[in-house]
C-alpha cells in the first residue's frame, strides 16, 4: 500500500529539487515561454488564472503525440478517459460522464473553438490545432450547466490576414498507418483571410479476429476537412468556419470480462490472447460530423467588446457489435446496434469589458437545443436451429432545451489583491418521445429502424418531461505579491441538468461544492514553473446507468452522494537544452451505499428483456427482484486515486541549422471502478503505465520525427461496455515528416 503513493511523491520531489540546484547554478538564455489561455473569454497568462489548469499548444501536442481527446490523459493529471464503446466516459476528479445514455449530459464539457459537444463522435484526430485546456473541477460560471468535473477546450488554428503560408505532414508507421494532413492560409486583399485544412488518415485492424466473422477490429479510416474565413474591418471581426468529419472503423475489440459467474457462460469464449478477438457477428462503427460556426466581435472605442457565436452541428452513428464478445458454441449469438443522431443548435452572446482598469467583467447569455434520435436493437440468433430474431428495440426521442445567463467579475481591491465573483442561472428543459418495441418475428433490419418499427409491439413508452434550474457561480480571493507568484483560494458550485428515464420516471440534477486553494509560481529567472492545489468537494446525486426492470435496458437514476477531496501538482522546467515537465494528482473519493440490481446476477440469456408481468411475452424475465442488491459504497466510478505524467526532451545542436531532439515520457493511471458493485473479479480496471518516446531532427521549414507510442506493448483493459471490456492502443511506431511554407 505505502508503494502506492510514495513512489510518485518521492519522484517528484527529487525531480523538483535536482532542477532547482541546476536552475540555480546556470544561467540559460533560453527561459520556458509563456502559455496564454482562453476560457475565460479574454487571452490570459496561465499562471495569472485562478483555476487548476493544464495548458498545452498546438506544437506541445505533436510532441506529447496527443492525435485525439483520449490522449489528453497522458497529459493532463487527474483526468481520465475510459472507453465504453460509442461514447467515452471522460472524468476529472471522479467526476463526469459514468454512463452511455443520451438522456445523461457529460459532466466534462468538451468545448471546439468555444462550441460544446455532445459526446458521439468525439473521436476524429487532432489537427491544424492551436491548443488544448484541460480546466478542473466545476466551471459553474462561464462553461455552463455541464461543467461539474471541468471542461475541456481545443482550439484550431485561425486564419492570419496577409499571410501566404501552411504546413503539410505526412507520417507511415506499422499496422499500415498512412496519413497526411495539412493546411493553407491564404490572404485575400488586407481584410480577409482563408484557411483551408485537411487531415486523411487509415490504418490496418489492431486485433485478430479469429471468428468465423472475419473482421477487422479497431482498423480505422478517417476524412476530414476544415475551412475558415476571417474577416477583420477597424473594430468588427468575423471567422466561419465549416468542418467536416467521417470516421470508418471495423468495429470494437471487445471481450467478456473474465469472470467465474453461471450468469456469463460467454466467458467460455474469451480467446484469452493479447490482440485477438472471436466473433461470429459482421461488426462496424461509422461516424460522420458536420459542424458550421460564426464567431463575431465588435470592439468599441475604450475597448469593450460584444461577441456572438452562433453553431450549428449534426452528428451521426451507426454501430455494430458483437454483444456477447464470442462465437462460443453451444450458445445463442448475441449481437446489437447502435443508429444515433445528434442534432445542436447554439448561441452565447458575450459583453466583454476592456482589459485595463480596477473592474474587469464579462457578462453573457447562452442557448442550446439538443435533438437526440436513437434506434437500438438486440438480436439473439440460435445457433442450433438457425432460428434468431430481434428482441427488444429501444427507439427513444429526445428533444432538450438548455437556457442561461451569467456574469463574472474581477475587482483590484490593492495592488496585490483581487476578488472574482461569478454567478450564472441555467433552466433545462427535456421531452422523451417514442416507445421500446418488441419486433415481429422474421424483422429484417429495415424493418426494425422504421419509426415505428414495422409489425413491433410496444413493451414501454419512451415519453417523459423534465424541467430543474440552478444557480451556479465561483466567489475567489486572490493575491499577488509580486509578478512571478498567485496565491488564491475559491468556492465554486457547479450543476449539471437531470432529466427523463422513461417509463418509470425521471432522475435528478447532479451537484458539487468545490472548496479549492493553489499556488502558481515562476522560478528561477523563469526556467521553473510550478502549479499547486488542494481540492475538498461534496457531490451529489451521482447519475448512474442501471438495469430498469420495466424494460430490461439501462435507465439512468441517482445513485448516491460523495465526498472528494485531494491535491494536485505540476510544473515545467527549462534548464539551457533540457526541458522537463510533468503532473501529479492524488483523489481520495467516498460514495455512499445504495441499492441497485446487479447486472452480474441477471443470465447473459435475459439481457435487455423486461420483467414478466403477466401480458409480456415469452421474451421476459422473471425475477428481477432476486438480482437486487445493496452496496457498501466505495470510490467514485472511473476515478483512480493516483494519477502523473513525467517527460524530458534534450535538444542538441547538430550543426548551425540543424536540432536533434529526443523525447521520452511515462503516463501513470492507476486502477479505477467501472461499475458499482464494487467486485473487483468484474468492477476494477487495473492500473496501468504507458512509455513514449521520438527522436525529432529539425532543419529550418523542415522537420522529421521517429515515434513510438505505448512502447512497452503493453495489453491493456481501457474502459467496459455492459458485460465485456475493452483495449486500448497496442505498440505504435513510424515516422512524421513535416514541412512550413
Amino acid at each position: 500500500m505505502t508503494k502506492t503513493w510514495v513512489r510518485p511523491v518521492l519522484l517528484g520531489l527529487m525531480l523538483s529539487g535536482s532542477l532547482s540546484a541546476t536552475a540555480l547554478a546556470q544561467n540559460a538564455d533560453k527561459e520556458i515561454k509563456d502559455i496564454v489561455v482562453t476560457a475565460q473569454r479574454r487571452s490570459e497568462n496561465v499562471q495569472n488564472v485562478n483555476i487548476a489548469v493544464t495548458a498545452l499548444s498546438g506544437d506541445t501536442l505533436t510532441e506529447k503525440r496527443v492525435t485525439r481527446a483520449i490522449d489528453l490523459q497522458t497529459a493532463a493529471p487527474g483526468l481520465t478517459i475510459s472507453r465504453s464503446g460509442v461514447t467515452d466516459s471522460f472524468n476529472i476528479r471522479g467526476i463526469g460522464l459514468a454512463s452511455g445514455s443520451p438522456q445523461v449530459t457529460n459532466g466534462v464539457a468538451t468545448y471546439i473553438d468555444g462550441v460544446f459537444q455532445p459526446p458521439i463522435v468525439s473521436n476524429g484526430q487532432f489537427y491544424d490545432m492551436a491548443g488544448a485546456e484541460v480546466l478542473r473541477g466545476p466551471q459553474g460560471t462561464l462553461s455552463g450547466a455541464n461543467s461539474t468535473g471541468g471542461a475541456v477546450y481545443l482550439t484550431t488554428q485561425r486564419p492570419q490576414l496577409g499571410k501566404l503560408g501552411g504546413y503539410v505532414a505526412a507520417n507511415y508507421g506499422n499496422y499500415n498507418n498512412v496519413g497526411i494532413n495539412g493546411a493553407l492560409n491564404l490572404p485575400v486583399g488586407e481584410k480577409l483571410a482563408i484557411r483551408a485544412s485537411g487531415l486523411f488518415n487509415q490504418h490496418d485492424a489492431w486485433f485478430k479476429d479469429t471468428g468465423p466473422a472475419n473482421n477487422q477490429p479497431e482498423r480505422l479510416a478517417e476524412v476530414d476537412g476544415r475551412i475558415q474565413a476571417l474577416y477583420k474591418s477597424n473594430g468588427f471581426q468575423a471567422n466561419l468556419k465549416v468542418e467536416a468529419t467521417q470516421r470508418k472503423t471495423g468495429g470494437f475489440a471487445l471481450q467478456p470480462i473474465n469472470t467465474l459467474l453461471a450468469t456469463n457462460p460467454y466467458v467460455a469464449g474469451r480467446t484469452n490472447a493479447p490482440w485477438t478477438v472471436n466473433f461470429d457477428t459482421a461488426t462496424s462503427n461509422f461516424e460522420r460530423a458536420f459542424a458550421t460556426v460564426l464567431e463575431m466581435k465588435y470592439e468599441f472605442a475604450g475597448g469593450l467588446t460584444l461577441r456572438s457565436l452562433t453553431a450549428y452541428q449534426n452528428k451521426r452513428l451507426a454501430a455494430v457489435s458483437d454483444t456477447d464478445a464470442t462465437a462460443v458454441s453451444g450458445r445463442n449469438a448475441l449481437a446489437g446496434g447502435n443508429n444515433v443522431r445528434e442534432r445542436v443548435y447554439s448561441q452565447e452572446i458575450n459583453i466583454i469589458s476592456p482589459d485595463t482598469g480596477k473592474f474587469k467583467y464579462v457578462i453573457g447569455g447562452y442557448f442550446q437545443r439538443n435533438k437526440v434520435d436513437l434506434r437500438n436493437w438486440n438480436w439473439s440468433f440460435n445457433r442450433t436451429t438457425n432460428v434468431g430474431g430481434y428482441t427488444t428495440l429501444p427507439h427513444p426521442n429526445t428533444s432538450k432545451l438548455l437556457l442561461g445567463t451569467f456574469a463574472q467579475g474581477t475587482y483590484q481591491l490593492t495592488d496585490k489583491l483581487s476578488v472574482d465573483a461569478g454567478l450564472r442561472y441555467s433552466r433545462f428543459t427535456v421531452n422523451g418521445f417514442n416507445a421500446v418495441y418488441s419486433a415481429a418475428a422474421g424483422s429484417t433490419i429495415d424493418m426494425i429502424i422504421g419509426d415505428p418499427p414495422v409489425g413491433a409491439t410496444v413493451l414501454a413508452p419512451q415519453t417523459g418531461h423534465e424541467s430543474d434550474g440552478r444557480a451556479t457561480g465561483k466567489l475567489a480571493l486572490n493575491y499577488k505579491p509580486d509578478a512571478d507568484n498567485l496565491v488564491y483560494a475559491f468556492v465554486a458550485r457547479g450543476y449539471k441538468n437531470g432529466g427523463i428515464n422513461p417509463p418509470t420516471g425521471t432522475f435528478a440534477p447532479e451537484t458539487v461544492m468545490d472548496y479549492e486553494a493553489g499556488w502558481k509560481s515562476t522560478l528561477f529567472n523563469r526556467h521553473l514553473r510550478t502549479q499547486i492545489g488542494a481540492f475538498y468537494m461534496k457531490y451529489n446525486n451521482f447519475q448512474m446507468d442501471v438495469t430498469n426492470p420495466v424494460t430490461g435496458q439501462n435507465g439512468v437514476v441517482n445513485l448516491a452522494n460523495s465526498e472528494i477531496k485531494g491535491f494536485e501538482a505540476s510544473f515545467q522546467a527549462k534548464v539551457d537544452a533540457l526541458s522537463l515537465d510533468g503532473g501529479l494528482s492524488y483523489v481520495d473519493s467516498s460514495l455512499s451505499g445504495f441499492t441497485l440490481i446487479n447486472k452480474w446476477l441477471v443470465p447473459a440469456a435475459f439481457n435487455g428483456f423486461p420483467q414478466c408481468n403477466g401480458s409480456n411475452s415469452a421474451r421476459c424475465y422473471p425475477d428481477y427482484a432476486s438480482a437486487s442488491m445493496t452496496t457498501n459504497g466505495g470510490s467514485n466510478l472511473y476515478s483512480p486515486k493516483w494519477t502523473w505524467n513525467l517527460s524530458a526532451a534534450y535538444r542538441i545542436q547538430a550543426s548551425e541549422d540543424v536540432t536533434i531532439t529526443p523525447r521520452i515520457g511515462y503516463a501513470y493511471v492507476g486502477s479505477q471502478w467501472a461499475y458499482p458493485t464494487y467486485q473487483a473479479s468484474t468492477d476494477l480496471i487495473a492500473a496501468r503505465g504507458l512509455w513514449q518516446g521520438s527522436i525529432t531532427l529539425d532543419k529550418g521549414t523542415w522537420k522529421a520525427e521517429v515515434y513510438g507510442t505505448n512502447l512497452a506493448n503493453k495489453f491493456y483493459v481501457a474502459g467496459q461496455s455492459g458485460r465485456n471490456e475493452l483495449y486500448g492502443a497496442p505498440r505504435e511506431y513510424g515516422v512524421r515528416v513535416s514541412k512550413k511554407f
